[in-house]
């Protein structure tokens, strides 16, 4: 016996909720970057070992992933909801004291757990939202929690030093994490119901199915891609515009700050198109939103103009993301419902894999090249994209 729809204000209660302890997470986890002198001169350390600080939890992620999925398909994940948003508390106090007794080890150490919360929360909740509602709206409701991504960078960036001239900086470490309580006191009632284990603890084989089935690398590719594009323009376009466009580093902030807030719109409006526009089927927005990537990025290496560069910054980055909110449905609908969250998991890793290369590989490209070679070859990345596109499957 199936159980009843649910309605419209259970599933808006069930996103919000979500996705606030999505975003507190995801502010926990980029606030340090924007306090970074402090966090250097209080601690000692280098220009590197400071961005550890939030690097580590990217790495923590692509090694925690699969595992997570792997548990969370044998688990209640709506219990593992709660269980991380209590690991996100403790770590964010453990920072704090870290930071405050100069422990820069155990700063960090305390960051691994954050990231396996984090990883934990974006799992769980992709896959329990998607469980909320039918296939002809899972994309939009989908897009809808991941945009939580970018508000809670864009809240962590924004009011990180502020957070800091206040308490000090330490405090941005467990400033964020009341988000995520709040949201857990709206996601547990709505979330009543989902998340269980349903038909049975899922055979070691289907997992197995799950990493060789070709589809789901496919998918897994393009969410690489799309990723590695994502921080590449992330990273390195402030120092771009200032290094060789020749902006002030407080503009060329202000202008690439437009590339990930136009995420909010382009996550979720790239679920809507594929449910209403294209009738659930997945293939045309990817390719579309490679497609549209290229002379994008084109666009950004060759910008002269203040106007061109902001309308090259906007219109790729609603292109770009209109993958990443996508993909996540995408790919739990190429496999058996009992192992969904492997899936997720497996995107997670993959695309998270991408983000994490893409900074270093652009900057070794920008060493050898230049940057506006470098911007080229990102098109070059956007092309490849629109190529595994095409060939890309729908779901059943």
């Amino acid at each position: 016996m199936t159980d009843p729809p649910r309605s419209r204000a259970s599933v808006a209660a069930l996103v919000a909720g979500g996705s606030l302890i999505s975003a507190g997470l995801g502010a926990y986890e980029i606030a340090p970057a924007s306090v970074t002198p402090l966090v250097r001169e209080t601690l000692g350390v280098t220009a590197s070992a400071a961005g550890l600080i939030v690097s580590v939890m990217f790495g923590t992620a692509v090694v925690a992933s699969l595992p997570v999925g792997v548990v969370l398909d044998r688990v209640d994940s709506r219990r593992a909801v709660a269980v991380a948003v209590v690991g996100v508390l403790l770590a964010g106090v453990w920072g704090l004291l870290a930071g405050r007794a100069s422990a820069y080890r155990s700063l960090v150490a305390s960051r691994v757990l954050g990231g396996i919360a984090y990883v934990v929360v974006w799992n769980a909740g992709i896959d329990i939202v998607s469980e909320a509602v039918p296939a002809d709206s899972r994309a939009t409701v989908v897009g809808c929690f991941t945009a939580s991504g970018p508000v809670g960078f864009a809240i962590g960036q924004a009011t990180g030093p502020q957070v800091a001239a206040w308490f000090g900086w330490p405090a941005v470490l467990v400033a964020y994490t009341g988000l995520a309580v709040v949201g857990l006191a709206l996601f547990w009632p709505a979330s009543r119901g989902l998340g269980g284990v349903g038909g049975g603890t899922p055979s070691l084989a289907a997992f197995g199915g799950v990493l060789r089935n070709r589809r789901v690398w496919l998918v897994g590719s393009l969410g690489f891609l799309a990723y590695a594009l994502y921080l590449f323009v992330n990273s390195w376009g402030p120092t771009y515009l200032t290094e060789s466009v020749g902006l002030s580093l407080a503009t060329s902030g202000a202008l690439v700050a437009l590339f990930p807030a136009v995420g909010v719109v382009s996550r979720i409006s790239g679920g809507a198109l594929s449910d209403r526009l294209f009738g659930g089927r997945r293939r045309p927005v990817v390719f579309g939103s490679f497609v549209a990537a290229v002379p994008l990025t084109v666009a950004l290496a060759q910008a002269e103009t203040i106007a061109v560069l902001v309308a090259a910054l906007l219109l790729s980055g609603l292109a770009i993301q209109l993958t990443l909110g996508l993909a996540f449905a995408y790919v739990r609908e190429l496999v058996e419902p009992e192992v969904a969250a492997t899936a997720v998991a497996f995107q997670t890793a993959v695309g998270l894999a991408g983000a994490f290369i893409a900074p270093i590989a652009g900057g070794a490209l920008i060493e050898t090249a230049g940057y506006r070679p470098a911007f080229l070859g990102v098109a070059g990345v956007a092309a490849c994209g629109a190529l595994l596109a095409w060939r890309a499957p729908e779901p059943p």
